[in-house]
């Protein structure tokens, strides 16, 4: 198995320690060529405008896209959520619209308003998850076919899958949290072989009314 993680820009480094902790290749990828035997990418933090720019000058958009149409699991964390989204408040153009949400840049202030905490994501066991977030965005609305698997106590969502999409909002490869990427690597095992799980289930290219 084989899981890349974007490296042009951002946390990417963090990531990639992450998957070679659990056992899992990791390759960082910069040139569209270095997606085409992967089973799964992570987008990680950073700035989101940039990771655009980044994307489309070196000519990502298209290969990411045909990854996750071909099944493939994404992880997005933080900037990586935004790149994700379908919708970004403020009319932004989307970068890569595979997750059917509306998301808020930089929801909760400056880099001085930066903060850690747990959270319950029943999802990857009773033990709560230590979450950084760092200028972090958060999601506003989701579509119908999106699961919320973590919210922060005032109900904000902060975490989500839509079939073989995840998100955060925060950055748990920052605070030595694996299990999300345990999550992505199983998922990743799963499209591998198509006799196992959920297979090779292309991601829907259709656009679903936004949700509350």
């Amino acid at each position: 198995m084989k899981i890349g993680v974007l490296a042009l820009q951002g946390a990417f480094a963090e990531h990639v320690a992450a998957l070679r902790a659990i056992g899992v290749e990791a390759v960082e990828v910069r040139l569209p060529e270095q997606l085409d035997d992967l089973d799964g990418l992570i987008i990680p933090g950073g700035e989101s405008t940039t990771m655009r720019n980044l994307i489309r000058r070196w000519n990502l958009r298209e290969p990411i896209l045909a990854l996750a149409e071909r099944g493939a699991p994404l992880f997005g964390t933080c900037a990586g959520m935004i790149v994700l989204s379908r919708q970004i408040e403020g009319g932004e153009e989307p970068v890569l619209p595979l997750l059917d949400v509306t998301v808020a840049r930089n929801a909760f202030g400056r880099q001085l308003d930066s903060f850690e905490t747990e959270l319950s994501v029943p999802l990857l066991g009773d033990t709560p998850v230590h979450a950084v977030f760092i200028r972090a965005p958060v999601i506003e609305s989701v579509g119908p076919d999106v699961d919320v698997i973590a919210r922060l106590e005032d109900g904000r969502i902060v975490a989500v899958r839509e079939r073989n999409i995840v998100a955060t909002s925060f950055h748990p490869e920052l605070a030595g949290e694996t299990r999300f990427h345990r999550l992505i690597a199983t998922m990743a095992a799963e499209h591998a072989d198509p006799g196992e799980g959920t297979g090779r289930r292309p991601h829907p290219t259709r656009r679903t009314r936004q949700g509350g």
